[in-house]
């Protein structure tokens, strides 16, 4: 049984004691933190919670907790896991894992020398799609993986401490951005070095000091492309899509506007009641919608939270861990240096785990001893064609088979 101290009481605090209380049964939120006493008592009240305070280190050091949930704003995760650090109190943090690099690398730091538990609660990496796609590509099902894109966008957060550059540490791209890097670094291979970034970013729509609008490509060292696109200008919910392009496959994933359940309705009902809550950042409760059947679960917390919670158990690593939010902190200062300079960046990555000196594999696929193979295709009168290229002089031709 895993117990559990809550640091946060707001949206995604609540999201994850939903997940927490459901899906093992035997694991509990036993102590919640937050700023405002109210909040943490109201908390307390609908989670059923033994203890609560507004003193952080309060709630981290009570004896009863032996896991740190981490569900504060950006600007308080470094403090938070130092604490836990001090404590000896195996910890799980929100993404993303700091405001930029350098501050996440302390929290890696700070917990390996404490020789504690930590995962980083990237919920998207746990989607029941996602984890389904993943098993397909590391069965080689779509060969060598080429191209992943991510894309997540929505009207904008919750609370109004992510529209504070100075809270936050930065706009849709730290906000968004974490979760569809280490999305394409699933799928292209974590082993493999990201080496360079191209992004452009603007504020288009909102009146703030960071970016609501963002595009990057980054290259990886074996010569793929992880691509995001994120964006709080977004109109009509929230859009979660990925893309996997492999030498040998396509996998398209489409996580929230279409699920697959669809309704419509007026917004009136006979006792001149209408529809509530429809899903996470839906924007109407009239007309189409687009409901989600298992929200918590479709999300990604449920198995989230069971692989967290299974690994702090056997002594093994969870599938996403801290270090890997430091991967993904590091691509973004990145991007945040090429939507300035307008050039590609280099990712800075002191330290690094993964293979080195991996080069780009060949491109050339042989037919036979004279000639490589470009493309074969049946084409609509019937004929099966090949198009070659001479292994001597270049030329390119075409032949029936």
């Amino acid at each position: 049984m895993q117990k559990i101290a809550m640091l946060g009481s707001g949206f995604i605090g609540r999201f994850y004691a939903e997940s927490i209380h459901g899906q093992r049964s035997r694991d509990r939120v036993v102590a919640i933190y937050a700023r405002r006493e109210e909040s943490a008592k109201k908390f307390a009240d609908d989670y059923g919670c033994d203890f609560w305070s507004s003193n952080m280190e309060e709630v981290i050091a009570h004896p009863d907790v032996n896991m740190v949930c981490i569900a504060l704003p950006n600007n308080v995760h470094e403090e938070a896991v130092l604490l836990c650090a001090k404590h000896k109190k195996a910890v799980v943090s929100t993404k993303p894992l700091g405001r930029n690099g350098a501050e996440a690398l302390r929290m890696l730091k700070a917990v390996e020398e404490a020789g504690i538990f930590a995962g980083y609660l990237e919920d998207l990496c746990y989607t029941p799609k996602f984890l389904k796609s993943l098993e397909s590509v590391k069965n080689g099902s779509l060969g060598r993986i080429i191209w992943a894109k991510s894309r997540e966008a929505h009207p904008g957060p919750h609370s109004e401490w992510f529209w504070d550059i100075e809270q936050a540490g930065g706009g849709c791209i730290l906000d968004l951005g974490c979760h569809c890097i280490e999305i394409s670094r699933n799928f292209i291979g974590k082993d493999i070095k990201p080496v360079e970034v191209m992004c452009w970013a603007d504020t288009q729509v909102k009146p703030i000091d960071a970016e609501d609008h963002a595009i990057a490509l980054v290259k990886y060292e074996n010569g793929a492309i992880g691509q995001f696109e994120v964006s709080w200008t977004f109109r009509g919910g929230m859009d979660l899509r990925d893309e996997v392009m492999g030498t040998e496959g396509t996998i398209w994933i489409n996580n929230f506007l279409r699920t697959g359940f669809e309704m419509f309705t007026t917004g009136q009902n006979p006792d001149g009641a209408g529809e509530e809550y429809v899903a996470e950042k839906a924007e109407s409760n009239t007309g189409w919608l687009f409901p989600v059947g298992d929200e918590v679960n479709d999300l990604g917390y449920n198995h989230m939270f069971t692989d967290m919670f299974n690994s702090a158990e056997k002594g093994n690593e969870p599938a996403e861990t801290f270090y890997d939010g430091y991967i993904v902190n590091a691509v973004i200062d990145a991007a945040y240096k090429s939507a300035k300079s307008k050039l590609w960046e280099k990712v800075e990555l002191p330290v690094w785990r993964g293979r080195e000196g991996v080069e780009k594999p060949s491109n050339y696929v042989s037919y036979n001893e004279t000639h490589y193979l470009i493309k074969q295709e049946v084409t609509h009168d019937g004929r099966n064609k090949l198009i070659l290229k001479d292994k001597v002089t270049g030329k390119i031709t075409e032949q029936d088979i």
